[in-house]
């Protein structure tokens, strides 16, 4: 009925639903059989809905939503009988987490705006944040601060400088991987004139750094990632310099439902130990 609903002809309702029209016309009967009331106004070359077959469709609808929330979240919840499941904002904060068995990071951010009901749903016991949330039922941590840095060819003018601004990387062109959340949109914003050459893959992101002088951004948590002990070698001829705007330095907040605290303070406990 909801296909139906939505696709407003017999054709198309089957093949929405992948079977033949003869068995969406027996369905439809069975239903006003099984309800006892008149779902369809059948004419000679129309079918449509009554307004109570409107009203049944709109039902179904909510039904089949609630039943599909229902099955997630009790998924949700009983792998967080197995595993803690951790999510993320912003990319720095990940590579701090402890290489655990029972330990899963998830492979997406989460928007901001989603934190809560992440958190809510069982679909993570733990989110990094830029942001605290104000829930009486999250309790929001602060860990520390993510500095934004800069790794410059020594021979760049700016490499010498003990910091370097936004406005000083102006025009430049730089190498920059996808995934790094809120950092992305603030260095398109933030500096002029600039020319962004996204990798997707980090080991295309390093053959790059190799065998180019394009400088790359970091961070002081990020260069915990193992996959930058591949580029020490090649990196002795970059000079990290910090950016001093005072957007480039974000506050990291460890997010997690109240009653989940003991289970994720071991994994705080290490992560406050290893921030650089």
């Amino acid at each position: 009925m909801t296909t139906f609903a939505k696709t407003g002809t017999l054709t198309k309702t089957a093949a929405a639903l992948n079977i033949t029209q003869p068995s969406v016309t027996r369905g439809m009967q069975k239903l006003e059989e099984d309800f006892g009331v008149q779902l369809f106004d059948r004419q000679a070359n129309r079918i449509k809905l009554t307004p109570t077959g409107e009203l049944a469709a709109r039902e179904a609808e909510q039904l089949l939503t609630t039943s599909q929330t229902m099955l997630t979240k009790i998924q949700n919840f009983d792998r967080g009988q197995h595993f803690t499941i951790i999510g993320a904002t912003i990319p720095g904060p990940l590579t701090l987490v402890p290489n655990r068995d029972d330990v899963q990071i998830t492979k997406e951010f989460i928007a901001v705006d989603q934190i809560s009901n992440a958190l809510k749903t069982d679909q993570v016991a733990l989110i990094f944040s830029d942001q605290e949330i104000l829930d009486t039922t999250i309790e929001s941590q602060y860990l520390g601060q993510e500095q934004l840095q800069i790794n410059l060819d020594q021979f760049t003018t700016f490499a010498s400088q003990s910091t370097v601004s936004f406005q000083d990387l102006g025009g430049m062109s730089f190498v920059v991987m996808r995934a790094i959340g809120p950092w992305s949109d603030m260095i398109k914003q933030d500096i002029p004139n600039a020319q962004f050459m996204y990798q997707d893959d980090r080991a295309a992101f390093i053959e790059i750094i190799k065998h180019s002088s394009l400088p790359f951004f970091t961070s002081n948590l990020s260069q915990k990632d193992a996959f930058f002990n591949e580029l020490s070698p090649h990196q002795l001829d970059r000079i990290t310099v910090p950016i001093s705007d005072e957007q480039a330095k974000m506050p990291i907040y460890a997010n997690y439902l109240t009653h989940n605290k003991r289970q994720i303070a071991s994994i705080l406990e290490t992560i406050r130990a290893n921030w650089p």
